[in-house]
């Protein structure tokens, strides 16, 4: 598998289990439609569908691309169970569940800098 090469800051989050400050992620207050893929090897995570405003300062989804995202170690109630990228272990963020924020119930609250965005792609007169 091909790994992208990550800058200092990315190596610090997605291979070393660091955390974006929050509200600073590019991703976070961020509503266009699409894909979001690995940082790291490029694998789908999550579509735009699945995207909500939790209020946390990071990016937050009820849903992944089923397969896409593996639980790591539960840290807690406060920081959650740790996720990462079923396809090269990335770490992406955390978990949490029963906080009745969607009908899913469910927030995978992600670092933006673990993630890539591409938009949908738009047919004739961008529809």
């Amino acid at each position: 598998m091909k790994l992208n090469k990550l800058t200092k800051e990315e190596e610090r989050v997605i291979l070393h289990k660091g955390t974006e400050l929050p509200y600073t992620g590019e991703y976070d207050n961020f509503y266009e439609s699409g894909t979001y893929y690995c940082k790291r090897c490029g694998a789908k995570l999550f579509k735009s569908e699945s995207k909500f405003d939790a209020h946390c300062g990071w990016p937050a989804f009820d849903d992944q691309i089923p397969g896409a995202v593996e639980k790591g170690e539960n840290q807690g109630l406060i920081f959650g169970t740790e996720v990462h990228c079923a396809r090269c272990k990335a770490h992406l963020g955390h978990v949490y569940h029963n906080e009745f924020l969607t009908r899913k119930n469910t927030r995978y609250c992600i670092n933006s800098i673990s993630m890539r965005f591409v938009p949908d792609k738009k047919g004739k007169n961008g529809k």
